[in-house]
């Protein structure tokens, strides 16, 4: 048998809750990480910074999202001012986090929590989770930031921490209930905040993903992942598919005065109710200027511009190919018209300021 043979992995030496509970919070205490959401020692979490980071943070990281942390709760220093702001503004504000699903919703939880319950946020993870947008993640991470509670925890960052503590050998997703029952384990009754930061912190600063420092791990004693010289290999993942490459043909339509054509996306799907520049499907086979025709916002003389526009989203690549053309005193569109130096007043997907960006270089 193998030694990696889960039957065959020793028990971790001191692995009580308590213990490693107690020593972790006792290394967050000295090395916390100083964060615009997080409350000072002390102090009281604001349920809404906490909610409101723990939504930006899904999928980007901490040195991206301060920034944008910091602009929202400058123009809307609570949750009742988000819940009354234009949803335009907010998903403008957004512009660069992608995956703006997350605005929406972030802006439809804030309406909810201002109409059910006057401002104040469910201090349930059951209850949490009714909002929308906030999933088992963000509701547990609430619970027990802003009020205490003693709920689960378990990011990218925590997952890495336990797969590598308990030696966990089963690839990633398959892994995750396994992963949670073992961060259920650590999880004090007593600042389980704290505790959920703290293990967030570690992953972040020294279990990190390539090269971790073991050697100065509050957890190194007891870690088996560490005993059996596997940890950096942990946690395992399954081989991710490869991305097809999706392909289309943004519009780039201008008038006499200049002024572009910008479109609202449909609601639902991808970048739904974002503004863009029109254009056609995405799908894997090129499309013909000839093929696209049909698709484009009004009867012109298109002609291509020279090169690629190229994005990645989270489950495919994109490519765009970009057509410009002026409409004539008789078309018909629907639209608004945005004079160039104004394009940046709206809430453009990076996409679609990739096709800006690619027109202005290569039509004029």
């Amino acid at each position: 048998m193998s030694q990696h043979d889960p039957k065959f992995l020793p028990e971790p030496q001191s692995l009580r809750p308590e213990n490693l509970s107690g020593r972790l919070l006792s290394w967050y205490d000295r090395n916390r990480r100083v964060m615009p959401w997080r409350a000072l020692p002390g102090e009281l979490a604001d349920p809404y910074r906490i909610w409101l980071s723990e939504v930006m943070l899904q999928q980007t990281t901490v040195a991206a999202v301060i920034p944008y942390f910091q602009k929202f709760v400058e123009r809307w220093p609570t949750v009742m001012d988000l819940a009354q702001a234009p949803l335009d503004d907010v998903l403008h504000a957004w512009a660069g986090l992608g995956y703006y699903a997350r605005a929406r919703n972030l802006h439809k939880c804030a309406q909810t929590v201002a109409a059910w319950r006057g401002g104040v946020f469910p201090d349930t993870e059951e209850a949490l989770r009714k909002l929308p947008g906030v999933g088992e993640y963000t509701a547990a991470a609430i619970a027990a930031i802003a009020f205490g509670k003693p709920a689960v925890v378990v990011d990218g960052n925590v997952e890495r921490v336990m797969a590598r503590v308990f030696a966990v050998t089963e690839p990633l997703p398959r892994a995750k209930r396994q992963i949670k029952e073992h961060a259920a384990t650590l999880t004090p009754r007593e600042r389980p905040g704290d505790y959920a930061q703290a293990v967030m912190d570690l992953g972040a600063t020294i279990c990190t993903p390539r090269n971790p420092a073991c050697g100065i791990c509050p957890l190194m004693a007891a870690c088996v992942g560490r005993q059996l010289g596997m940890a950096e290999a942990l946690p395992a993942k399954e081989e991710k598919p490869e991305r097809p490459t999706r392909r289309g043909i943004a519009f780039w339509a201008t008038r006499k005065d200049g002024a572009v054509l910008l479109r609202r996306r449909p609601e639902v799907g991808l970048l739904g109710g974002m503004i863009e520049i029109p254009s056609t499907p995405w799908r894997e086979d090129k499309w013909s200027l000839e093929d696209a025709l049909p698709e484009a916002p009004f009867q012109a003389e298109w002609r291509l511009l020279p090169g690629l526009v190229r994005h990645t989203f989270t489950h495919f690549h994109l490519e765009l190919v970009v057509a410009a053309g002026k409409i004539g005193p008789a078309a018909l569109t629907r639209g608004l018209w945005v004079p160039l130096d104004k394009l940046g007043d709206h809430a453009l997907p990076t996409v679609m300021r990739k096709v800006v960006k690619h027109a202005l270089l290569k039509a004029y």
